[in-house]
Protein backbone atom coordinates (compact mmCIF):
# COMPACT_ATOMS: atom_id res chain seq x y z
CA UNK A 1 0.00 0.00 0.00
CA UNK A 2 1.37 3.49 -0.68
CA UNK A 3 2.21 5.65 1.61
CA UNK A 4 -0.06 9.02 2.36
CA UNK A 5 1.17 11.67 4.51
CA UNK A 6 -2.36 12.95 5.79
CA UNK A 7 -0.47 15.75 7.68
CA UNK A 8 1.02 17.52 4.39
CA UNK A 9 -2.20 16.67 2.73
CA UNK A 10 -4.39 18.42 5.22
CA UNK A 11 -2.00 21.48 5.14
CA UNK A 12 -2.26 21.91 1.72
CA UNK A 13 -5.83 21.72 1.61
CA UNK A 14 -6.04 24.15 4.25
CA UNK A 15 -3.62 26.89 3.20
CA UNK A 16 -5.42 30.23 3.47
CA UNK A 17 -6.14 31.79 0.10
CA UNK A 18 -6.07 35.21 -0.23
CA UNK A 19 -9.36 36.14 -2.04
CA UNK A 20 -8.78 38.10 -5.87
CA UNK A 21 -8.65 41.07 -5.69
CA UNK A 22 -11.54 41.94 -7.82
CA UNK A 23 -13.56 40.31 -5.03
CA UNK A 24 -12.69 42.39 -2.27
CA UNK A 25 -13.59 45.85 -4.39
CA UNK A 26 -17.03 44.12 -5.23
CA UNK A 27 -17.75 43.83 -1.86
CA UNK A 28 -16.21 47.13 -0.73
CA UNK A 29 -18.60 48.31 -3.80
CA UNK A 30 -21.18 46.61 -2.56
CA UNK A 31 -21.67 47.49 1.19
CA UNK A 32 -21.15 51.16 -0.12
CA UNK A 33 -24.33 51.10 -2.74
CA UNK A 34 -26.29 49.39 0.73
CA UNK A 35 -25.38 52.06 2.97
CA UNK A 36 -26.10 54.59 0.54
CA UNK A 37 -29.09 53.41 -0.14
CA UNK A 38 -30.49 53.05 3.18
CA UNK A 39 -29.55 56.83 3.73
CA UNK A 40 -31.13 57.71 0.68
CA UNK A 41 -34.63 55.69 2.09
CA UNK A 42 -34.17 57.44 5.47
CA UNK A 43 -33.67 61.09 4.12
CA UNK A 44 -36.74 60.41 2.43
CA UNK A 45 -38.68 59.19 4.95
CA UNK A 46 -41.07 61.85 6.45
CA UNK A 47 -41.95 62.29 10.47
CA UNK A 48 -45.56 62.65 9.70
CA UNK A 49 -45.74 58.64 8.31
CA UNK A 50 -44.76 58.08 12.01
CA UNK A 51 -48.10 58.31 13.25
CA UNK A 52 -48.83 54.96 11.49
CA UNK A 53 -46.46 51.82 12.46
CA UNK A 54 -47.39 50.53 9.28
CA UNK A 55 -45.24 52.87 7.67
CA UNK A 56 -42.47 52.04 10.28
CA UNK A 57 -41.38 49.04 8.49
CA UNK A 58 -39.12 50.87 5.90
CA UNK A 59 -37.37 53.12 7.53
CA UNK A 60 -36.46 50.48 10.34
CA UNK A 61 -35.35 47.98 7.40
CA UNK A 62 -32.97 50.57 6.18
CA UNK A 63 -31.57 51.41 9.29
CA UNK A 64 -30.56 47.91 10.00
CA UNK A 65 -29.30 47.65 6.56
CA UNK A 66 -27.52 50.84 6.59
CA UNK A 67 -26.05 50.17 10.18
CA UNK A 68 -24.77 46.11 9.42
CA UNK A 69 -23.30 47.47 5.68
CA UNK A 70 -21.83 50.30 7.28
CA UNK A 71 -19.93 48.48 10.08
CA UNK A 72 -18.98 45.86 8.04
CA UNK A 73 -17.63 48.39 5.56
CA UNK A 74 -15.57 50.03 8.21
CA UNK A 75 -14.35 46.29 9.00
CA UNK A 76 -13.64 45.53 6.08
CA UNK A 77 -11.31 49.07 5.71
CA UNK A 78 -9.92 48.42 8.94
CA UNK A 79 -8.69 44.91 8.38
CA UNK A 80 -7.09 45.70 4.98
CA UNK A 81 -4.60 48.16 6.83
CA UNK A 82 -3.61 45.67 9.69
CA UNK A 83 -0.44 44.86 8.48
CA UNK A 84 0.91 48.12 8.36
CA UNK A 85 -0.47 49.43 11.92
CA UNK A 86 1.15 46.17 13.71
CA UNK A 87 4.60 46.87 11.99
CA UNK A 88 3.87 50.78 13.84
CA UNK A 89 2.45 49.85 17.06
CA UNK A 90 5.34 49.12 19.96
CA UNK A 91 2.74 46.99 22.09
CA UNK A 92 -0.47 44.90 21.96
CA UNK A 93 -2.11 48.14 23.40
CA UNK A 94 -0.42 50.64 21.04
CA UNK A 95 -1.93 48.55 18.76
CA UNK A 96 -5.23 48.47 19.66
CA UNK A 97 -5.56 51.94 20.28
CA UNK A 98 -3.69 52.46 16.51
CA UNK A 99 -6.97 50.49 15.23
CA UNK A 100 -9.08 52.09 17.45
CA UNK A 101 -8.62 55.13 16.00
CA UNK A 102 -8.64 53.85 12.29
CA UNK A 103 -12.27 52.60 12.79
CA UNK A 104 -13.39 55.69 14.53
CA UNK A 105 -11.74 57.41 11.26
CA UNK A 106 -12.95 55.06 8.37
CA UNK A 107 -16.78 55.46 10.14
CA UNK A 108 -15.78 59.37 10.24
CA UNK A 109 -15.46 59.36 6.55
CA UNK A 110 -18.54 57.12 5.83
CA UNK A 111 -20.67 59.49 7.64
CA UNK A 112 -19.29 62.29 5.73
CA UNK A 113 -19.80 60.70 2.70
CA UNK A 114 -22.97 60.70 3.08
Amino acid sequence: MAHVDIERMLRLALAPVDPPETLKTRVESTLQELTDAAVDELEGWELSAMRDPRNWVRPVVAAAVGASAGTALVVLRVRQERRKRAAQARNPLDLAQRTLKAAASEARKLARRD
